[in-house]
Order: C-alpha cells, then sequence, then structure tokens
C-alpha cells in the first residue's frame, strides 16, 4: 500500500465537494466552525445510501442483530462508569510562538511546531475531548451531562433491555447509526478529523470462548462490506494494532485502513473488548447485566466484539475512491478532461437523470417527465432540459450519476415504428448507449443499483 500523499488531488476533490453541493463548511457566512461540516443536496443522498446499506446488511439481512437509537445526551454516570470522564483525552501543546494548540503526536520527533516551525512548546498536558452541558435549569455537579463520545455506551447501558424485549441468543448483536461528539484539539484533513461526526456501530455479544472466532469474522465481514460500496480491497490495509497500544481490556483489535490522498488512515476499529463495559456498568449502577444460558443454567457476563465505523470518513473515502479524470469528446468531436465520480451505483447519489432531446419539443419533454415519474418511486432520479445534451452529461458524470437516459425523436416514432417508446441509456464509466424499452427500464437498471 502506498504511503504517499497527494495534496494537490485532496484540494481537487474539496473544491468538487462544494462546487456540486456534497459538503460545506458549516456556518460559512460566519467565517465557518472548525471541525463541524454540513451536507449539501448531494453529500445528504450518499450518506443516507452509505448508511441504509449498512443497517440493510448489519441488521436487516440477519436474524442475530437489532438495532437501536440512544439519545444523545448521557448521563454522567454513564461516562463515569465507561472510563470516559477520567480518561477520554488527548495530550495537548501550544506553541507560544505562533499560539497553535496542538495534539502532541502532531509535533513528531523534532519537537517543534508543524506550523511555524518554533521549538518553543509547552509541555503536554491532557486535554478532555468531551463536550460538557447543564441539563435544567441549576447550574451545579448534579446537572452535568455530556453529548455522547462515542455511541457505545447507550448500547451497553440498554443491554438487559434489549435483551429481555428481544428475546434473542447469543451470540447476536444491538447496531446503531448516530451523532457523536469529541471536542478534536485540531480538526484536519477535511472531513476526516471532526467535532460532530456519526457513526455505524455494531456490539456483537458472544460467549468468552467465541471470542477470537468471532473477531476474525468480523474483519472479513467489514472488508467484505467496503468491496461492496467500491472501495477495492487493494485501497485497504488491515492492521493489527500491537499489544502496547490497544486498549488494556481488549483481547485483539484490527484497524481497517484506506489510502486517502493524505496518507493511509484509520476508517473503521474491529475490537474484542471482552466483557469490560457490561461489567462496569453492572458494578457501577449495581444493576444486573449478565446473559442467562437456559442450556447450563449458568449466569455470566457477555463479551462483545466491536465494529466500529465513521461515517463521514467512509463518506469521505467513497469521493476520495470515485475521483477520476480523463477524457472525452465534447460537442464537435474535440476531447476535453471529464472529471467522473465512479460511484457504485447502488451508493450514488443520484442513480439516474433523464433528458429530453430539445427542451423546446414539447412532444419531448412530456415523453421525457413520463419516464421520471416511472422511475421516482424506485430511485432517485434527476431531470435536466437545459443546454447541450453532452453538456448534460458532463454535469451527471461529475456527480457520479451512474446512467442518463435521453428521450429522442426514435423514442416518438418519428424515424420508424421500431424504436418507439425506447430510449437511450448511457453508461457513466464507459460512456457506452444502447438503446432500450421504456417497459424494461426498471428491470435494467435495479439489479444494479440495489
Amino acid at each position: 500500500m502506498s504511503t504517499q500523499t497527494d495534496p494537490q488531488r485532496m484540494e481537487k476533490i474539496v473544491s468538487l465537494c462544494k462546487r456540486r453541493g456534497f459538503i460545506f463548511q458549516s456556518s460559512e457566512i460566519y467565517g465557518g466552525l472548525n471541525g463541524v461540516w454540513d451536507y449539501g443536496p448531494l453529500g445528504a443522498e450518499l450518506k443516507r445510501n452509505l448508511k441504509d446499506y449498512w443497517w440493510r446488511v448489519m441488521v436487516r439481512e440477519r436474524d442475530d442483530v437489532v438495532g437501536l437509537d440512544g439519545a444523545i445526551l448521557t448521563h454522567r454516570a454513564v461516562l463515569k462508569a465507561s472510563g470516559h470522564e477520567d480518561t477520554f483525552s488527548d495530550p495537548m501543546v501550544d506553541c507560544r510562538n505562533c499560539k497553535a494548540r496542538l495534539r502532541a503526536d502532531q509535533i513528531g520527533d523534532k519537537q517543534q511546531c508543524p506550523i511555524c516551525g518554533s521549538k518553543d512548546l509547552t509541555e503536554p498536558r491532557p486535554f478532555n475531548l468531551m463536550f460538557s452541558t447543564q441539563v435544567g435549569a441549576s447550574a451545579d455537579p448534579d446537572s452535568i451531562a455530556y453529548l455522547r463520545p462515542e455511541t457505545a455506551q447507550s448500547i451497553f447501558v440498554q443491554f438487559k433491555n434489549v435483551l429481555d424485549t428481544s428475546r434473542k441468543k447469543l451470540p447476536f448483536g444491538i447496531a446503531q447509526i448516530g451523532k457523536a461528539f469529541r471536542n478534536e484539539i485540531n480538526p484536519r484533513n477535511f472531513t476526516f478529523r471532526s467535532r460532530e461526526f456519526e457513526q455505524m456501530e455494531l456490539e456483537y455479544f458472544c460467549r468468552p470462548e467465541q471470542g477470537m472466532e468471532l473477531l476474525e469474522y468480523w474483519k472479513e465481514e467489514r472488508l467484505r462490506f467496503y468491496e461492496n460500496i467500491g472501495i477495492p480491497r487493494a485501497k485497504l490495509n488491515v492492521l493489527t494494532v500491537p499489544d502496547e497500544e490497544r486498549a488494556f481490556y481488549s483481547k485483539g483489535t484490527y484497524d481497517i485502513e484506506y489510502e486517502f490522498p493524505f496518507g493511509v488512515q484509520e476508517l473503521e476499529g474491529v475490537a474484542y473488548r471482552t466483557d469490560y463495559d457490561l461489567t462496569q456498568h453492572q458494578k457501577a449502577s449495581g444493576k444486573p447485566l449478565e446473559y442467562f444460558d437456559d442450556e447450563t443454567k449458568q449466569r455470566f457476563v457477555p463479551h462483545v466484539i466491536e465494529p466500529s465505523a465513521g461515517v463521514d470518513r467512509t463518506v469521505l473515502a467513497l469521493i476520495c475512491e470515485a475521483y477520476a479524470e480523463d477524457s472525452a469528446p465534447d460537442e464537435k468531436g474535440k476531447m476535453e478532461t471529464r472529471i467522473v465520480l465512479r460511484f457504485h451505483p447502488r451508493i450514488a447519489p443520484v442513480k439516474a437523470a433523464v433528458f429530453p432531446l430539445l427542451k423546446n419539443k414539447p412532444e419531448l419533454v412530456t415523453k421525457a417527465r413520463e419516464v421520471q415519474q416511472l422511475l421516482r418511486p424506485h430511485m432517485n432520479v434527476f431531470y435536466d432540459e437545459g443546454g447541450a445534451i453532452g453538456r448534460r452529461y458532463r454535469r451527471q458524470d461529475e456527480i457520479g450519476t451512474p446512467f442518463g437516459i435521453t428521450v429522442d425523436f426514435e423514442t416518438l416514432g418519428e424515424r420508424g415504428d421500431e424504436l418507439r417508446d425506447t430510449v437511450t441509456v448511457r453508461e457513466r464509466d464507459s460512456m457506452k448507449q444502447d438503446r432500450v424499452k421504456i417497459s424494461e427500464l426498471l428491470a435494467r437498471l435495479l439489479p444494479m443499483i440495489t
């Protein structure tokens, strides 16, 4: 796997994200809020497609996983028991010269500021990453709560309720997609490290003797997931986290990494957390969080495997992987540079675009609208009648639409009945065009986008 970075490519991707409505700086008209991002129309669709597919393969298509939607506001006692309140911090260093605040791991071996080069730095000191708030009218220690720094803890504290109501048997999992918040010292690399982000997490509970085998199982399942959304295995690296870097309660952790233009970075962690979390909450709350085995008649605290993925990081990886430049002929046949996002069709924010060949021909417009209405209940469809057809194709290529559908004079039967009620379907990556009957469009497209 390459360790080289490509800042120029990253600049092009960031520019495209704003220009085409994928990602905007939050509160941009007021100068922006560092480390916080808003997803525009296309970004919201891309993000939704990713989350829907994750939920589908992790919950809907499995009998051994159920879902949860936990609250963002978190009781202080929960994060005290989990260890977050006391230990969830990064070492922070200040540069006395340029006043920059940096994570200690950004300083490097040279012990100098990466921004101004000064070696006049403060000693590292802990900086708690959690956002605290007050619940209720009084501002006292008893009213302190936190914006959750991860989605996992709500799963652990609701374990018994989910177990009792779902009547699942080990091994089984509880899945959740939701927002989390970390007051990062220095957010960087676009949306990769943010203060507000979204996670897709599974806590998969099992018997102690199943832990290591299931750790390997979930590593492979997660690698397969990324391949199925368009990130090839060759761009993924599995890092076996060494003993000295793992959490003390973990018996094994894998980091699934992706080759971003700014370097190889973590997409997802797959960790064997043993029984640490449930045991901590059982001790702190005084409430039993055990599993009763009907066969052995024993009670025990289950162990857990945690595949934890970042939604925003995965969206960024999808965009980085999809971005490409090639050559294509313009309206006069002259070759020009084409910017294209080669999203997998199941992830692409717009699945198909419908074009009447000419907007001043009412019959073409009417038929194109009919095709749009035919497809709309099944997929996100974009309608465009402005400009030359080649320009319209280019606009859709740039946002990653896999299929362009053109309604032309052949569709109306003006050049013979043989092609009546057929349309031209153009494929984004190859730019190949085929004639397809309107009645067969859904059968043609649906298998490729699901």
